[in-house]
């Protein structure tokens, strides 16, 4: 089993990169906002609690958040690994989710970061916004706060894992098949 948590700023493209390297080696991709978004639509008794800090403005508590992961990861017992996709945020969540993986038998085998200029990932997401109508992805002003928040609250797991010899940060910017290739490289080695 192999676990990776793929890393990277808004509009780095974990996404696309997410859906290539799960079907190649048979992983279960698991992304944050999306088991937000289900838990909340179904109205699971996690989903209802995590709504309940959106709607006052406050951030989800790291615990809620990380019940909900272990919930999806329960789910695919018999997976060839995980794509951690958002997730963890913060030390703490990336501590909680070593020692969740430990009693598992099983840990992160390494954070492949998607490293891309800032101005660059501006003209992606203004792109982004363009195309899709997201309206966080239409305001210059809320994506840079999306990457100061990422800058100071979720940068500093590359430090984490570095210490951990499991941070590889791969160049962000061409074609998505090069990406790709740059993070087949790095997961054929862990």
């Amino acid at each position: 089993m192999k676990n990776i948590v793929l890393f990277g700023p808004p509009g780095a493209g974990k996404g696309t990169q997410a859906i290539l390297i799960k079907e190649k080696y048979n992983l279960v991709h698991i992304s944050t906002g999306d088991v937000f978004r289900f838990n909340i639509k179904n109205k699971t008794a996690l989903g209802l609690l995590a709504k309940s800090y959106i709607d006052n403005g406050d951030l989800v508590p790291d615990q809620v958040t990380i019940d909900m992961l272990k919930a999806e990861v329960e789910k695919d017992t018999d997976a060839n690994g995980f794509i951690f996709d958002g997730f963890p945020r913060t030390e703490s969540q990336a501590d909680a989710l070593d020692i969740f993986l430990k009693e598992k038998g099983t840990g992160i085998n390494g954070m492949i970061a998607l490293e891309v200029a800032e101005n660059i990932l501006v003209e992606r997401l203004l792109k982004r916004g363009e195309i899709s109508g997201r309206s966080d992805d239409q305001d210059e002003t809320k994506i840079r706060n999306r990457f100061n928040e990422y800058n100071t609250k979720t940068a500093v797991l590359k430090d984490y894992y570095s210490k951990q010899n499991k941070y590889y940060g791969i160049n962000g910017v061409g074609s998505i098949s090069s990406i790709t290739e740059a993070i087949c490289e790095v997961f054929d080695k862990l």
